[in-house]
């Protein structure tokens, strides 16, 4: 062995000397253990371990040895350092005195209670033993046995109640995880949470290595709260920015999720992990101490390991009032059935909840639920009983008394059947987990039906409507009035190219597609699209006018094209025609122009006959909040969605509002103006703006002496000044002060009036669509996109112009020309 010096032993061992073979027949003969050892030292001369020199048959056969075997005392019993019987050995060695032990030894192969009698004699250490291998076990022994075997079928059954668990978190219809310790690290995820998080290794990962993106979210300090506290974390919807896997690249999606975080407990009540439940336990193993029974302290260890084993049973009442805790406190339905009648045997708390709190457990399940007869969910239940196959469902309609009056109430569920079997694999009961889904499956309806409510607004309107759906541009809603374009024409159910494949090489589909892949609007005027003519077979020029819009899916990604179109094909070859015709005509084809570009059929349409549609609308939304019971009013997912509502009508009537005022703009071109006053109204819009000026802190110069007056619409020039002014305010550098500087100053023919700021500026892209109607370029900031439109066309209806000079990054110059 390492580090152990084997000297020979000073003189052979040869038996005393004795009259004929008596000494070798009386060790030959003897139910005793005899062996005699030679010492061993390490280099510092210091005793560690023994030799074998001799054993006679009857320790050859206790031991199953051979006389002299080649190798030392703790390489043939390496425990033996454990249980102290190294040390009785070299203490009888090292005093020369005779010494004594029993010891029950269990270990290396060994399960015998032995007593053993050392002496030392000369340079040899002699040991006598027995053992009880062919005796009866004393009441002792049985007593310490039946302990052990007790403990062990306590941990098995702590290990059947884990496993169990881990066999419904895996039938789950929701995502559950275990962490463990205070890293979080995951202990167990089922298919359904390793299915959201895709081809990741999440058991033996920390949960901020396993999903980095989350770690600047809440998720790790509520779990660190809920670690540090004890205290569950449940909220029915938060938000999770999360890399479904759903692209090449990793990308962050916003998606809702009801979760809860529940602390899982040692028996003495100390916190070791967590259990995430989201809708989208390690049992601690404990090392068996080993039993040290010597002489009469083996009565006292006895006694002590029977304490063990109930402490070992209490830790499995334990852990199984801790699993019915668990089960308790989620935010699901489970409850368990046994035997063929489905006997209730284990309900939770929401379970008892969804029926009103009457009394469940002992009953058979059709006695205790019995308005579930004629419903699908036994036939169910029976045939998982009878076949072992578990059941899935999503979306079931449950017609319910949950008040126990005999009023059944509707109410939807996901949920999960799946058999439970005994210790010998037999079918003996039907787990039930189940999780209330009724807003969700509600909620889905009310979109279904606000869909149709503006499938049927677009289905009715006089303009031309189409949406094309998919990366192929499938048309998925045509409206009479786009049919009308193409009358001899299938569209509905067709892709654009196959509907329509003379456009194939022409800029519109082009358009069409880049709107579809960075869902930025677009708008064309007066463009000329040529069209095959079905019954003469040639092409002929059309012209129109398009807005391009896109739709966006529920993760603001687009996923179709909403189109309004208006053939402007006379009115184009109108103007064309005009063109010929002298300059006393100028000025009305110019009027003509305008007109056309400004979509004046579409501002009609949608200021006087898409108002009524939602006053209605709107009359609706107020009488379903009337109907509403206020418990349904304020619930979680009901409250948003009306206040969302709400803000939807708001801003369609503001929309209204502006359209209206644009055809107001278009109405007043050509009319003649007083001089007004530009200090006078200047004082006014600072008045107006002054809680603005204030938020931001702005310095505004302003030095308009030079012009007195401005031959203008007293209203309009309000208009002007305010929206350049707050324009200047909103879009302020975040980096800088705000300084706005405003003067006038004459010019031949014109009075202009300039506004200076240091904001957040324009790029040449962003200018040129600077003035385009509802064209946003910073979203950051609230807005209708109109007033820097209204601005231009007031001007412009009184013969003026309007420019810009911006650099991205430095700051605007508005020059408003006004005609003398």
């Amino acid at each position: 062995m390492p580090d152990s010096v084997f000297p020979p032993p000073p003189v052979p061992f040869t038996p005393p000397e004795l009259p004929g073979s008596l000494l070798p027949d009386l060790l030959a003969v003897s139910l005793t253990g005899i062996i005699v050892y030679a010492p061993l030292y390490d280099d510092a001369g210091t005793l560690i371990d023994f030799r074998f020199e001799y054993l006679n048959p009857a320790a050859q056969r206790m031991m199953t040895m051979p006389e002299r075997p080649t190798h030392t005392h703790t390489q043939q019993w390496p425990q033996s350092k454990a249980h102290g019987a190294l040390a009785f050995h070299i203490e009888a060695f090292a005093t020369g005195e005779p010494r004594y032990y029993e010891v029950n030894y269990q270990a290396d192969g060994y399960d015998n209670y032995y007593r053993l009698a050392a002496r030392r004699s000369g340079e040899y250490l002699l040991v006598s033993f027995t053992d009880t291998a062919d005796q009866p076990r004393t009441a002792v022994e049985v007593a310490l046995r039946e302990a052990q075997a007790r403990e062990r079928a306590a941990l098995a059954e702590v290990e059947h109640q884990r496993a169990t668990l881990y066999r419904l978190f895996e039938q789950a219809p929701a995502a559950i995880s275990v962490l463990r310790g205070p890293q979080h690290i995951f202990e167990f995820a089922n298919s359904a949470y390793q299915a959201t998080v895709g081809a990741r290794t999440l058991v033996g990962s920390p949960f901020v290595e396993a999903l980095p993106e989350l770690a600047d979210q809440p998720f790790v300090g509520l779990l660190d709260k809920v670690y540090r506290t004890g205290e569950g974390f449940v909220s029915p919807e938060i938000l999770v920015r999360f890399d479904y896997g759903h692209t090449s690249t990793p990308t962050l999606e916003d998606r809702f999720y009801s979760l809860s975080y529940q602390a899982r407990r040692t028996p003495d009540g100390a916190v070791d992990g967590i259990i995430s439940f989201a809708y989208d336990v390690t049992a601690q193993v404990r090392e068996r101490r080993q039993v040290e029974v010597i002489n009469q302290e083996l009565e006292t260890r006895v006694q002590a390991r029977t304490e063990d084993v109930r402490a070992a049973q209490a830790n499995t009442e334990a852990q199984r009032e801790r699993l019915h805790r668990l089960i308790a406190e989620m935010p699901a339905m489970i409850a368990r059935l046994r035997g063929p009648e489905h006997v209730i045997e284990l309900v939770n708390d929401g379970f008892r909840q969804i029926f009103g709190g009457r009394p469940l457990e002992g009953k058979p399940y059709r006695d205790a639920v019995p308005e579930l007869v004629d419903q699908p969910f036994f036939a169910q239940i029976d045939a998982v009983y009878r076949t072992g196959e578990t059941h899935f469902g999503a979306d079931q309609l449950a017609r319910l008394d949950r008040t126990n009056t005999g009023r059944l109430d509707s109410l939807y569920f996901d949920y999960t059947f799946q058999a439970t079997r005994d210790g010998s694999g037999q079918i003996d009961g039907v787990l039930i987990f189940a999780i209330d889904v009724t807003e969700r499956v509600l909620a889905r309806r009310e979109r279904d039906a606000q869909r149709q409510r503006l499938h049927d607004l677009f289905m009715q309107a006089q303009a031309a409507i189409c949406i094309l759906a998919g990366p192929t541009l499938v048309y998925e809603l045509v409206n009479p009035g786009y049919q009308a374009l193409f009358p001899e024409r299938e569209l509905q159910g067709r892709c654009l190219l196959d509907a329509l494949p003379e456009i194939a090489d022409h800029a519109v589909y082009t358009t069409f597609r880049r709107v579809y892949e960075t869902g930025i609007a677009h708008e064309e005027k007066g463009i000329l699209v040529p069209f095959l003519n079905p019954t003469t077979g040639a092409l002929e020029a059309r012209y129109f006018n398009y807005i391009q819009q896109a739709r966006l899916d529920e993760h603001g990604q687009p996923d179709g094209v909403l189109v309004f179109a208006f053939e402007v094909t006379e009115q184009a070859l109108a103007r064309q025609q005009a063109q010929a015709l002298a300059d006393e005509l100028a000025a009305t084809n110019a009027q003509l122009t305008r007109t056309n570009i400004d979509l004046d059929n579409f501002i009609y349409t949608a200021s006087h006959d898409l108002a009524a549609p939602i006053t209605n609308i709107d009359g609706l939304l107020e009488v379903l909040e009337e109907e509403l019971p206020p418990s349904a009013r304020h619930a979680p997912a009901v409250a948003p969605v009306l206040t969302m509502m709400h803000d939807a009508v708001a801003r369609f009537r503001r929309t209204i509002a502006d359209l209206t005022e644009i055809t107001r703009l278009q109405q007043e071109v050509g009319h003649l103006h007083a001089d007004v006053p530009l200090a006078a109204v200047l004082d006014d819009v600072r008045l107006d703006l002054a809680p603005l000026l204030a938020a931001t802190g702005a310095h505004l110069t302003v030095d308009v002496a030079a012009c007195p007056s401005v031959a203008f619409s007293a209203k309009n020039l309000r208009s002007v000044l305010y929206n350049l002014l707050s324009n200047a305010l909103k879009y302020r550098h975040p980096g800088r002060p705000v300084a706005v500087r405003l003067t006038c100053h004459s010019e031949p023919g014109h009075a202009v009036l300039r506004v200076q700021d240091n904001g957040l500026g324009l790029s040449a892209a962003q200018q040129n669509e600077l003035f385009t109607m509802f064209r946003r370029l910073h979203p950051h900031v609230p807005g209708s996109g109109i007033g820097l439109y209204m601005v231009k066309r007031s001007v412009e209806n009184s013969g003026g112009r309007v420019t810009v000079e911006s650099e991205s990054g430095v700051g605007s110059t508005f020059s408003v020309y006004f005609p003398r």
